[in-house]
């Protein structure tokens, strides 16, 4: 199936039902019938342009109904979309363009004074790329950029608006039925080692995994899938795609903000969320100072990014009823390729990883040196087969930068530390080439960041390991919450009183901000950038203070 039968299978459900709730001071909505006679209008205009089967469409957008259209459309020519984060940088930017090569581009017009359209100028001819047509779009329920504004945009290839669709012309759910399935969307991987690839999937591959996420994570037509987190990447759109195929509502925040998000989350009676921990944080810190009713959530799907996880995950389940889930999941085998299940108990679900969202994900712990599968319970790295596995690299001309992580057998390396339980049940660990060796023992650093994050002044923490003579030396590096002070020392007496000695960080530091990397996810800590950082101090610091 493709993303347009996908689509017109659920129209023909109930074309009244709300798919897209904007943030607008209305709480504009559109239903699933408006947005099929949109995506059908966009993809004949497309179609005049030449985007066809191939192509690659690039959104510039924030989360406005939009970008949900522009998916649609594009992918019902048999053309994939690349989204670039509205936060992104030229440098960022030139990448994606370099490696994509999209033969048109949405850009929001006007979306809190942001310059997208000088971002991407510099961009564009940064990466040295063939001019582009410019869609401008002004947002959800905006009137079209007048014609003067428009030609700011042009970039050699002509920039245009968007005609409105007919939205009371009688539906054809036939009109998409020549889309073809090809790559469908691309998703920017984490880049924390180095540049980000763009990891692209199969329409029908899209189609299967959101119908399996929707049973598993218990989505129908009355959910609202509150999207806080940029729908062009995987760990939200993998969620909101499968709420769509439900036949729920996506409720869009263009920038997330944490009393916005708590505020969207009553009054659109929100029942599902998939984020990282910091956003659950924030969301937390934001009704613990302005409560608001929560009672309609259901299930809060989160990766843990900064150690922050289990807090968020318990004050989710006591404030608002729902169950919190852990998942596991990248841009190129899926978010929530594999997630916990409700009936799963506490000390199960809130660990990463999960079982797996579909019977067709085929996953295997091998021995990282020799190859050779392990048996349940003795971890290594996890391969995963099947639908889920990316199917192209963008730019990747030679087929060299798929080789390398994938197989002869169609086995991709995901480069995790993980085990399979007895029951196949995945358990995560941690990234392979991140565990310490401390006295002999190995130790994953989230064993030490869990215990430091309960500290109630301590916001974000990351330990990582330098090397000190014959031995590794664990080092700890911590931010404090906004009008805290943390205590160093301090910080070494709780761990002293909560974990082994030897797990116990030779040194913490208290930094002012984490060293991060930027993608469509939210921001990821950068360890390389901390062990250089630690190694330097190390080296700095006085002799009888090493």
């Amino acid at each position: 199936m493709t993303l347009a039968q996908m689509l017109a299978e659920v129209v023909s459900r109930d074309p009244e039902a709300p798919a897209v709730i904007d943030d607008t001071p209305e709480a504009l909505t559109t239903s699933y019938g408006e947005l099929w006679r949109r995506v059908v209008g966009l993809r004949d205009e497309l179609r005049g342009l030449g985007v066809r089967k191939g192509s690659c469409v690039c959104v510039y957008l924030p989360n406005w109904v939009d970008i949900v259209v522009w998916q649609f459309a594009a992918a019902s020519l048999g053309a994939h979309v690349i989204g670039l984060n509205t936060r992104y940088a030229v440098g960022d930017i030139a990448h994606v363009l370099d490696l994509a090569r999209p033969v048109v581009v949405a850009v929001a017009h006007d979306f809190r004074n942001l310059p997208f359209g000088d971002r991407l100028r510099e961009g564009l001819k940064e990466a040295g790329v063939a001019a582009l047509s410019v869609a401008v779009i002004t947002g959800p329920g905006l009137p079209a950029a007048a014609a003067d504004v428009v030609s700011t945009y042009d970039l050699g290839a002509g920039a245009w608006a968007p005609r409105p669709a007919d939205l009371s012309a009688p539906l054809d759910l036939r009109a998409l039925d020549d889309a073809p399935d090809d790559l469908a969307v691309a998703f920017t991987t984490s880049g924390s080692t180095g540049k980000p690839k763009l990891a692209a999937h199969l329409g029908s591959h899209v189609v299967h995994h959101s119908r399996a996420v929707a049973v598993a994570a218990d989505l129908g037509p009355d959910s609202r899938m509150l999207m806080p987190l940029p729908l062009s990447g995987v760990l939200t759109f993998s969620p909101g795609y499968a709420a769509l195929c439900a036949g729920g509502a996506l409720v869009m925040q263009p920038s997330f903000d944490g009393p916005q998000a708590v505020e969207l989350m009553e009054r659109h009676r929100v029942t599902h969320m998939t984020s990282a921990d910091d956003v659950g944080l924030r969301i937390k810190e934001a009704w613990e100072r302005n409560p608001r009713d929560l009672s309609a959530f259901r299930r809060f799907l989160f990766g843990d990014f900064y150690g922050q996880s289990l807090q968020v995950a318990r004050w989710f389940e006591e404030k608002t009823g729902g169950t919190a889930v852990s998942i596991y999941g990248s841009s190129e085998v899926f978010a929530l390729l594999t997630l916990w299940l409700g009936d799963d108990g506490a000390s199960d679900r809130w660990v990463g990883g999960g079982r797996a969202s579909s019977p067709r994900a085929e996953l295997r712990i091998v021995d990282p040196v020799s190859g050779e599968e392990l048996p349940a319970g003795e971890s290594g790295e996890l391969l995963v087969r099947g639908y889920s596995v990316v199917d192209a690299y963008l730019g990747d001309c030679d087929g060299s930068v798929m080789r390398h992580n994938v197989d002869d057998d169609g086995w991709f390396h995901t480069g995790d530390l993980c085990h399979l339980r007895e029951d196949g049940a995945l358990v995560y660990q941690y990234r392979l080439g991140e565990s310490l060796r401390l006295k002999g023992f190995l130790v994953e650093p989230i064993e030490i960041e869990s215990v430091i994050a309960q500290l109630p002044e301590v916001s974000m923490v990351k330990v990582v390991g330098i090397e000190g003579g014959a031995e590794t030396r664990a080092i700890g590096f911590v931010t404090a919450v906004p009008g805290a002070v943390v205590d160093a020392d301090a910080v070494r007496r709780y761990c002293v009183e909560k974990l082994a000695r030897y797990k116990v960080p030779e040194f913490v530091h208290v930094i002012d901000e984490m060293p991060t990397t930027r993608g469509a996810n939210g921001m990821k800590i950068r360890a390389a950038a901390l062990r250089e950082l630690a190694a330097e101090l190390h080296s700095a610091a006085p002799e009888g203070a090493k």
